[in-house]
């Protein structure tokens, strides 16, 4: 079973058919949308200030969503996959968001909608990623808009992660 803990006397809450991996933490004031997936060693700690996540909104395995105390909350939006091992932290991603594997995003930076933070590429404080462009490198830096294709997989992605939830939730899947 997940540990799932309230923090201050606050508790996670989240949405409808929300898959939750059961070797998962999710601490404090955190909420979560429908459709979520929250896979295994994921850690999403809502403990000194808030974590606010849309819907269909994957935080891939062993990825951690944290904040910053009297700072900076965190805020992701619908239609977002944060990639295995990716840190996201007190910042904000708006809707159709990717965050590649190992990648870091840092308190009060905002990636604005329809971008690709690349695997390994640290997003310093304070940046804005704008709409449409990949951002790569340390720390990451716009390298060029996003082609049909990657928009396609943005839009895509999200209910692939719901689909393989369902394979540990509905066995006829």
């Amino acid at each position: 079973m997940a540990l799932i803990l309230p923090v201050k006397g606050v508790s996670p809450v989240w949405g409808y058919d929300c898959f939750i991996a059961e070797n998962s933490t999710i601490v404090g004031d955190v909420v979560m949308g429908d459709n979520c997936s929250v896979w295994f060693n994921a850690v999403i700690r809502g403990d000194v200030n808030y974590i606010k996540i849309g819907n269909n909104t994957n935080i891939q395995d062993g990825a951690v969503i944290h904040c910053t105390y009297l700072k900076a909350g965190t805020d992701i939006g619908n239609n977002v996959s944060i990639g295995h091992n990716a840190l996201v932290h007190g910042c904000t991603l708006k809707d159709h968001v990717l965050v590649g594997m190992g990648a870091i995003v840092m308190d009060n930076a905002v990636v604005e909608e329809y971008c690709i933070i690349a695997a390994g590429a640290i997003v310093l404080e304070n940046t804005i990623c704008e709409t449409g462009y990949l951002y790569a490198g340390i720390p990451a830096k716009k390298i060029k808009p996003i082609t049909d294709e990657q928009k396609a997989l943005l839009n895509k992605l999200p209910n692939n992660y719901i689909m393989y939830s369902k394979w540990f939730t509905d066995p006829s899947e």
